[in-house]
């Protein structure tokens, strides 16, 4: 088993950062790829970043630019800075690792990020 907890999140104004942190511990010695994800009220939950044990990272179209995903395999935490925040960044921002490809079976409780006009 893998316990994940976040933690960072909160309100700031827009056009302010955030850096979200993910420690895992735990199973982890055959973690690959981790990732944040975010659910706003009334929205299905969508993938935000994603990178692998090598480093190799993807984003959602929407924060490419913005938000920046790095980990510390030495200290088993996930990051996620995010910066120029939006109002339609605000979610529930949760942090989710995978064994095997892009099959997330692990999942945080999450963090919320309010982002105010």
């Amino acid at each position: 088993q893998v316990q994940l907890v976040e933690s960072g999140g909160g309100l700031v104004q827009a056009g302010g950062s955030l850096r979200l942190s993910c420690a895992a511990s735990g199973s982890i010695f055959s973690i690959g790829t981790r990732a944040w994800h975010r659910q706003a009220p009334g929205k299905e939950r969508e993938l935000v970043a994603a990178i692998s044990r090598g480093g190799t990272t993807s984003y959602a179209d929407s924060v490419k630019g913005r938000f920046t995903i790095s980990r510390d395999n030495a200290k088993n935490t996930l990051y996620l800075q995010m910066d120029s925040l939006k109002p339609e960044d605000t979610a529930m921002y949760y942090c989710a690792a995978a064994h095997f490809g892009n099959k997330y079976e692990y999942w945080g409780q999450g963090t919320q990020v309010t982002v105010s006009s």
